[in-house]
């Protein structure tokens, strides 16, 4: 995508005249920016082109906000699939806004973008600084989830009819996707109602965010079980261990697990396609050379062997067949079929991993995503994201971070350490 500065302005629903209420902080103007690229050359061509590099506004609390924080109400819903960390962003949330800004009616809507129709029969929770208190010991989201598109006008109309002035939407694409659609069915009222994301996705493919919550809990909880199936492999005469990990689109997880432990011997992921055969002869190869080998594929890899179902699911994803069975079937055929002993132990710890707690360092950058969120939100920012890039945190505007899908580039240095560390042939085809 060819960017413009205007991509990266942040839509806002009008000046900020009250003075903020926060105190012993660095306040941040919209004079702060991250650089979209740090490279020199870049930049350059960028003040040839537009007269302004490419910059983020910086995410942070604002000496002069929009909204009254005595007169405001808040609320947040969870969408999509579970997530270490949910829990610690709707703490964080709900925190900041009572103890940094004094706001005391913090809605938590149930399931997802169900809470805000009507038809669902869902009740709002108040969520107070007591009831968030202990919450991220725990995995999951104590507001429950839901995938799928619900009614755009009959979710404003709750919003309009509660007074919210402010709509917290945790998720990923598809969630951002609807906060977007919700901004733009509140602009079209003329309504003053912010909307802010805050951005979750257990893979990290959101584009224009380097890092997501969840995503280092996911990396480390994934080491655990390659550590495991290494241990299988090595206990079996000619063992595999196959480990399917989680990455419908982008195999991020996988790779830096990968990098991880230099114990796995394969890494299979959706940005590069292989060859079953191929692949065989391979591990084939690496069974003569050391006797075990271990496997690790993202769930979204080869699938143009496995093919789709046909079907879509609530998030109007299309399902896909199972990599892992397929996998694991495939390579015990073609050993099968040359009289090769092989011992194979297929794991796949996908929701094991997707329903724990965060652990220490991503709860501490699920606290600060929060705090960013309502930061910008009552400085009536809306329709945007916040983002992290350059290990800053920023304001990114829902539509950019929508525009495309993040993945690994096959050519990146970051897939060149994958295929170093494995010592796995650069083409599987």
């Amino acid at each position: 995508m060819d960017l413009h500065p205007e991509d990266l302005r942040v839509e806002r629903l009008g000046p900020c005249r009250i003075d903020s209420p926060v105190t012993g902080v660095q306040f941040v103007t919209e004079r702060d920016q991250v650089v979209f690229s740090p490279v020199p050359e870049d930049i350059q061509g960028q003040l040839a082109s537009f007269g302004v590099p490419l910059a983020f506004e910086k995410a942070g609390p604002r000496r002069r906000i929009y909204f009254d924080p005595s007169k405001l109400k808040c609320g947040i819903v969870t969408c999509g699939g579970l997530c270490p960390g949910l829990n610690d962003v709707i703490r964080a949330v709900v925190l900041s806004l009572y103890h940094n800004y004094g706001v005391k009616t913090v809605f938590g809507f149930p399931y997802g973008y169900e809470g805000l129709t009507c038809r669902h029969g869902h009740v709002p929770l108040e969520l107070t600084p007591a009831a968030v208190s202990r919450i991220h010991e725990y995995g999951g989201t104590v507001l429950g989830s839901s995938r799928g598109p619900q009614d755009v006008e009959e979710m404003v109309d709750t919003l309009d009819r509660m007074n919210i002035g402010i709509l917290f939407t945790v998720g990923g694409d598809g969630t951002l996707r609807g906060a977007q659609a919700i901004a733009g069915e509140i602009r079209k009222r003329g309504l003053k109602i912010a909307v802010v994301g805050i951005p979750k996705t257990i893979d990290n493919d959101i584009s224009y965010v380097e890092r997501s919550f969840g995503f280092e809990t996911a990396v480390s909880r994934a080491v655990s079980v390659i550590d495991a199936a290494h241990s299988e492999a090595k206990g079996a005469r000619n063992g595999v261990g196959l480990v399917k990990l989680m990455g419908r689109e982008s195999g991020f997880i996988a790779v830096f697990a990968t990098l991880a432990r230099s114990d796995v011997n394969f890494c299979l992921i959706p940005e590069v396609p292989f060859r079953i055969e191929a692949l065989c002869r391979a591990l084939e190869r690496r069974l003569e050379l050391s006797g075990h080998a271990v496997v690790v594929v993202a769930e979204g890899a080869g699938r143009e062997f496995t093919g789709d179902t046909g079907e879509r699911d609530a998030s109007g994803n299309v399902k896909m067949r199972d990599i892992g069975p397929f996998l694991r079937d495939r390579i015990q055929e073609y050993f099968r079929d040359r009289g090769r002993e092989l011992n194979l132990k297929y794991i796949d710890p996908s929701y094991a991993i997707r329903g724990v707690p965060a652990n220490p360092h991503d709860s501490a950058f699920c606290l600060l995503l929060g705090q960013n969120a309502v930061h910008a939100g009552l400085a009536g920012y809306t329709n945007l994201v916040v983002g992290y890039w350059l290990r800053t945190f920023t304001l990114v505007p829902i539509p950019l971070a929508v525009s495309a899908r993040k993945t690994v580039d096959p050519d990146s240095w970051i897939w060149s350490s994958v295929l170093t560390s494995t010592g796995q042939p650069r083409e599987l085809v």
